[in-house]
């Protein structure tokens, strides 16, 4: 009986998911069943970790609002900061908010003294 000589595509297949795992550590990054194992965890991982990073972020710009503003007024909290804003019809972002809040106080200041005319 003659040899039959095996295609291609399976190693093409086998090469392109060790190249997603190229990174990968000892068995995960070699043995083929492992790293498509590990190639669908780290998928699952990435799509996962997407969503909480939007969360993370918010909740960090939120807390610096929060400080920033209550540093500058005695009581004045960041929910009814923002709530003075959406009435004045100010339309900050919390990514904006939080980085006036960093980098110039001053304008933050006077963001809250014209919320504070409005009202």
């Amino acid at each position: 009986m003659t040899r039959i000589r095996r295609g291609y595509i399976a190693r093409r297949r086998r090469t392109k998911i060790r190249l997603f795992a190229s990174t990968f550590r000892g068995t995960h990054s070699r043995l083929t069943r492992t790293t498509i194992q590990q190639k669908m965890r780290a998928l699952v991982s990435a799509h996962r970790d997407r969503g909480r990073q939007k969360r993370n972020f918010r909740r960090l710009w939120i807390t610096r609002i929060n400080a920033a503003i209550r540093e500058i007024g005695v009581s004045y909290s960041y929910s009814r900061a923002i709530h003075d804003l959406y009435k004045g019809r100010l339309l900050l972002n919390r990514k904006i908010l939080a980085q006036i809040a960093i980098s110039n106080r001053n304008c933050l200041y006077m963001i809250s003294n014209k919320i504070m005319k409005i009202k």
